[in-house]
């Protein structure tokens, strides 16, 4: 598939996830989320706001749904959103609850292996149970939490290629990547590249970081475009 550019908007008010929207899409960005700080504090409310401004755009709500799986999904679908983030450590009901929401509602299912003993067999794992795409990912905490110990920083780049080998559904990589790191992923065979915390959106303050956002983003998405999945 064609390489698509994904924002991440992890804020945590809708006027300023608007704002940012626009700014993206403005830049030539493909994609938008709703982050999960946007998810907790406007709920369907930001969904919403983002459909009615962008009714054409597909729309990831990134739930982290753990359990409640069927309402969950259908309660975001109904608000707008084109695509739902299900973890791979959920139980395989719920899992197989979204996946049935996905199909009733017209909305599309990603997978999160965060925090899996085995990512590999996690991404699987989703894909055999009929998500369609994989979020190959290292979570904010963990990979914080182990570089402030001292340790190296674990990257979703460490086994993004066996992911991508393990699996026959698109993947996207997130968790910690820098800007050049993200724009490569195509190179690995994931063609969903993700922009979002702290790529484009401050980590810590969860807000729009500072300088020319739509410049940048403009730059990021030419190059993304212009490159083959391999």
């Amino acid at each position: 598939m064609r390489p698509i550019v994904q924002i991440s908007l992890d804020l945590t008010n809708i006027d300023e996830a608007l704002e940012t929207a626009h700014v993206a899409m403005r830049a030539g960005v493909d994609w938008l989320e709703a982050g999960t700080p946007l998810i907790l504090a406007e709920g369907m409310h930001g969904v919403r706001a983002l459909r009615a401004a962008f009714p054409e755009t597909p729309i990831v709500a990134d739930l982290k749904t753990m359990d409640g799986g069927y309402l969950e999904a259908e309660m975001m679908a109904k608000a707008g959103a084109t695509h739902v983030v299900v973890m791979a450590r959920a139980h395989e009901e719920t899992i197989r609850c979204v996946v049935k929401a996905g199909a009733d509602f017209g909305c599309k299912v990603m997978g999160d292996n965060m925090v899996c003993e085995d990512m590999v067999a996690g991404a699987k794992w989703l894909e055999d149970l009929g998500c369609d795409f994989v979020i190959h990912h290292i979570g904010y905490d963990e990979r914080r939490g182990i570089a402030a110990r001292g340790h190296r920083m674990p990257s979703p780049l460490d086994q993004l290629r066996q992911i991508v080998d393990a699996v026959k559904i698109p993947v996207q990589a997130v968790g910690g990547l820098s800007l050049q790191q993200a724009i490569a992923c195509p190179k690995y065979g994931a063609p969903l590249v993700v922009l979002g915390a702290p790529l484009t959106i401050d980590a810590d303050a969860f807000k729009t970081a500072d300088g020319d956002l739509e410049g940048s983003l403009r730059m990021i998405c030419d190059a993304v475009h212009a490159q083959d999945v391999s």
